[in-house]
């Protein structure tokens, strides 16, 4: 099944030759590769590129283990496209997994050369246009965003949206929408027929590629078990408040096991780093201020996230919430929690300071929308409780409640717009409704 990532190749192909270093990153296994060596090359062949000018190096199999040494790397690159007369297009998949090595003619321990030199030495050849994959969002740090100086151009893969899923499905359409909320859009999960196949194969991300990749990458020596139990809990806790001293509780009194808040801060770090997970933190709607703690977490793929807990957690309404925040980031979206202050005087007179939770304040330039999930609001006191955190904003910015429930959309007598779950995935003008 070829799945065709337009989205993204659309963006690949308006940054072609545009003298910039187009670096590609996402989780590993989201259809990278996939999109460059094979959506991309084919294209390029189309416009009457010829095979001999397309490089391709992948850095994640053994038979090019040799360049992950830097020096290695850039000097076949520039063999390979020592021709003048030719122009070439260069890709370099999991650029991250080329080391740091010392700089052999400077005797000195701080001296060191790594992928971002070569890169930029790359670059520079006039008849080079060049294209890198990586997973991890160290790579794109604010030292070597430094380095690159405004010389690297980021197209971020996510896995698979609603609407390319639902696209590539078939023609039956009935059970999409539990297929997708049950095992996600990792792109080869839909080659995959069983329950256990596709369970095995998730599973199997975690095991052999994420968990792995986070320990070597990281260093980490005996915390193994640690880093998998903290993945359960946050599985557990998708979209709800929460912060490393509160983790570093559950840890102690559900496991015994002493860890300190710095230590979880930590290693949530560098999930977040490989792209497994995404964190929102809460925005003072009123206040115009953003709060430090607690905050919420979301799996990057809900399947991944539904794996970790062998299924067995299938709340819909946190899953639900944690695809429409995806699906938010995928149509380039800033999101954060939104929070709403309030004041109101109790039964016995006394003034009481209450907050209230907006889902999602999603920003994109001067657009802003105010977002609600809900499984339902069919019952009249249940719409209320759900819209009552809306009502308190007192700006002009669209204010959405999505629902569980196949709907014809409409506006209450305040102008919220209630809109069904497959139709806001699948429309991304539906929200403007």
């Amino acid at each position: 099944m070829i799945i065709r990532r337009k989205k993204y190749l659309d963006k690949i192909i308006s940054k072609k030759e545009n003298g910039l270093i187009k670096v590609i990153t996402g989780i590993r296994r989201c259809g990278k590769s996939f999109l460059l060596f094979e959506l991309y090359h084919e294209y390029l062949i189309s416009q009457g590129v010829t095979d001999d000018c397309i490089i391709e190096v992948a850095l994640d199999e053994e038979i090019n283990a040799r360049y992950r040494n830097p020096m290695e790397l850039g000097k076949y690159i520039r063999e390979v496209t020592a021709d003048r007369d030719k122009y070439f297009y260069v890709f370099i998949d999991e650029i991250q997994m080329v080391y740091d090595i010392q700089n052999p003619y400077l005797d000195i321990k701080e001296a060191t050369i790594g992928f971002v030199d070569v890169l930029l030495g790359l670059m520079k050849l006039k008849n080079v246009d060049l294209y890198v994959t990586g997973s991890n969002s160290k790579m794109l740090s604010t030292d070597i965003l430094t380095q690159f100086k405004d010389r690297g151009d980021e197209i971020k893969v996510n896995p698979l949206s609603y609407k390319e899923f639902y696209d590539a499905y078939g023609e039956d359409k009935r059970g999409c929408w539990k297929e997708y909320f049950t095992y996600g859009g990792m792109p080869f999960v839909m080659s995959k027929k069983t329950h256990e196949e596709k369970s095995s194969y998730l599973k199997g991300l975690f095991k052999k590629t994420y968990i792995t990749d986070v320990i070597e990458r990281n260093n980490i020596k005996n915390d193994a078990d640690i880093l998998e139990d903290l993945l359960n809990i946050l599985s557990s806790s998708v979209g709800s408040l929460t912060n490393p001293k509160k983790l570093s509780n559950t840890f102690q009194s559900v496991k015994n096991i002493k860890i300190h808040s710095a230590t979880i801060s930590k290693y949530i770090d560098y999930f977040v780093e490989a792209y497994i997970l995404s964190k929102a933190v809460r925005y003072d709607v009123k206040g115009k201020k953003y709060l430090d703690s607690p905050l919420k977490y979301y799996y990057t793929d809900v399947g991944l996230r539904n794996a970790r807990l062998n299924f067995r957690q299938i709340e819909e309404n946190h899953i639900m919430e944690n695809i429409i925040y995806n699906e938010l980031l995928i149509r380039e979206f800033d999101v954060d929690v939104g929070v709403v202050e309030y004041y109101y005087k109790n039964a016995e007179g006394k003034k009481v300071h209450s907050q209230l939770e907006i889902d999602f304040v999603a920003n994109n330039g001067s657009n802003r929308y105010y977002i609600q999930s809900a499984l339902t609001v069919g019952d009249e006191e249940k719409r209320l409780q759900e819209v009552n955190s809306l009502n308190r904003v007192t700006d002009s910015f669209k204010k959405i409640v999505v629902v569980k429930d196949d709907i014809v959309p409409w506006h209450d007598e305040k102008g919220i717009l209630y809109i069904g779950i497959e139709q806001f995935l699948l429309d991304e003008n539906a929200i403007n409704l």
